[in-house]
Formats: C-alpha cells, structure tokens, sequence
C-alpha cells in the first residue's frame, strides 16, 4: 500500500498517562491513544507508508510478530476520525 498518512493539522494533541490525549476541534471531540496509538500516530508524518510504519513496530515489538493488520486497522481508526488523512500526492502539490 503506497498510502502515506498525515496528522490533520488542526487536530491538538497532548501526552497523557497513558498514551495522547487528542481534540478534534473541527467536530469538539476527545481521543485517547494508548501508547502503540501514539506511535503509530507519531509516525503519520506524510512520508512513511501504512506498511514503512507496521515494519517499524514490528522492531520495537519483536515478539508480537507480523502487526501489518493492526497497523491498518489503527489507520484506518484514526483516519475514520479525521485526525489523519492520506497526504497529497507529490503531483498535487503546488511549487512555492
């Protein structure tokens, strides 16, 4: 999968305890993202893959083996909730 996802700019997030604290102020709603949320979350930069970020969690979890299902299911999650999207393709991106 070439998608490469990107937090939502207008999207607040703060550490919490236990993972990130997230406020949606397009829709006044309150996430919560435990820490493997977070990373993933952390890792929507725009420039890394749905598979590029299963492959780096699957180093720092070694032992619970291939995560590419999870990966896209927690994507999937946080894009269904608009605090990611895809990023632009380089084509649609304008020259500054």
């Amino acid at each position: 999968m070439t998608d490469r996802p990107v937090l939502n700019a207008a999207v607040e997030i703060n550490p919490g305890a236990d993972g990130y604290v997230i406020y949606d102020p397009e829709t006044d709603r309150v996430h919560y993202a435990n820490h493997t949320a977070a990373l993933v979350l952390e890792l929507c930069n725009g420039e890394n893959t749905v598979a590029d970020i299963a492959t780096a969690l699957e180093a720092v979890y070694p032992s619970a083996g291939r995560l590419g299902a999870c990966v896209s299911d927690c994507v999937g999650t946080l894009r269904a909730e608009g605090i990611v999207h895809p990023a632009p393709a380089a084509a649609d991106v304008s020259p500054s």
